[in-house]
């Protein structure tokens, strides 16, 4: 059997770099694309490539996928059979601060992607949003069919509007696409703004944590192994247009067109109170809470129906927020020997 080539962006990153360990694992040819941006440590994102690149199988472009034809070089060369794409400018309080690096990174680097896929297109393409983009929604749990028209920041308003052109292309050029919304993902290796990172460098420093909402913030909080296996598991559940325009209750798929919108997340919202216990469990130490109001932008809760997960695939991610925090937290401590860690 020919080895089949999966191109993966942002393949530095948390998500990118533990799917394309899963993926070369599995015997497939990787072709990462990752400009090593500052938004986070840059030797962080260096040592999960350094990783990757023992793998025979793997290589990587270090540039930045905004940047008109290199995308469509890279799938010029490569022929890729599928396309995840996970690069992107994350974070919802820093879209506030510089909402021109998400529309670059966002959305024109999505048109790249899309316009490639077009000239040279892929078995499947994957493209990666958030929960974010459900919004204003107080409807729980978030399913897939719900109406998502009115996003609270410009982070997910820019994922949001990536979910629409993936729709265009795929209704315009057949191309079939699945949206993955992604649910407060977490684990070894993580991004240092996310809040797990946080509280797990603050606790053992001693220092205090800032609780945002006064701690009653609900997040789905979904272990990067369990959300890496669902990935891993929709590369094969390609959708096709429907030859009628009839989509199967409970189905995101569009009816004018092979996309599909995908919730991954653990079915099971935590409390932010009940996430910091999982760190001070896992740390053995106290958290000094500094109590805050709401962020702008931020929504209070997050609750994934994965239904349509489940019923794709037959997976629903299941590992549980004790276990997967301690995993963290034993990698921190690891990475960092040198960190702090108050008595």
């Amino acid at each position: 059997m020919t080895q089949q080539t999966v191109l993966v962006t942002g393949s530095s990153g948390f998500i990118g770099y533990h799917l394309c360990r899963r993926l070369l694992e599995d015997g497939f040819r990787v072709v990462g694309i990752d400009n090593l941006s500052d938004y986070y440590s840059v030797q962080l994102k260096r040592d999960r490539q350094a990783m990757l690149e023992q793998y025979p199988d793997f290589s990587v472009i270090t540039r930045s996928i905004e940047d008109p034809g290199v995308v469509l070089g890279v799938f010029e060369a490569h022929k890729p059979d599928y396309v995840v794409h996970l690069a992107a400018q994350a974070g919802v309080r820093y879209s506030i601060e510089n909402p021109r690096s998400y529309l670059e990174s966002n959305i024109t680097g999505t048109f790249e992607i899309l316009e490639a896929a077009r000239a040279h297109p892929p078995r499947h393409m994957l493209l990666a949003s958030t929960s974010s983009a459900f919004g204003s929604n107080t409807e729980m749990p978030y399913r897939e069919t719900q109406k998502a028209d009115h996003q609270m920041s410009f982070y997910a308003a820019s994922k949001k509007a990536t979910e629409n052109m993936a729709h265009s292309y795929a209704h315009l050029f057949d191309l079939p696409v699945t949206m993955f919304r992604f649910f407060t993902v977490y684990g070894p290796w993580g991004r240092p703004d996310m809040a797990l990172f946080k509280f797990t460098r603050a606790i053992l420093a001693g220092q205090p944590i800032d609780v945002y909402n006064y701690g009653g913030m609900q997040r789905d909080f979904t272990y990067i192994t369990d959300l890496v296996e669902a990935v891993r598991l929709l590369m094969d559940a390609v959708p096709e247009r429907p030859a009628d325009g009839a989509v199967p209750e409970g189905d995101s798929l569009s009816p004018v067109a092979p996309h599909r919108v995908i919730n991954i997340g653990n079915s099971e919202p935590v409390q932010l109170n009940d996430f910091i216990a999982a760190v001070e469990a896992a740390t053995g130490r106290t958290a000094e809470r500094n109590l805050m109001p709401m962020q702008a932008g931020d929504v209070p809760a997050t609750w994934a129906d994965a239904s349509l997960l489940r019923r794709l695939t037959g997976y629903t991610p299941q590992t549980g927020v004790a276990e997967g925090v301690a995993q963290f937290v034993e990698w921190y401590r690891a990475y960092y020997p040198e960190a702090p860690d108050s008595q």
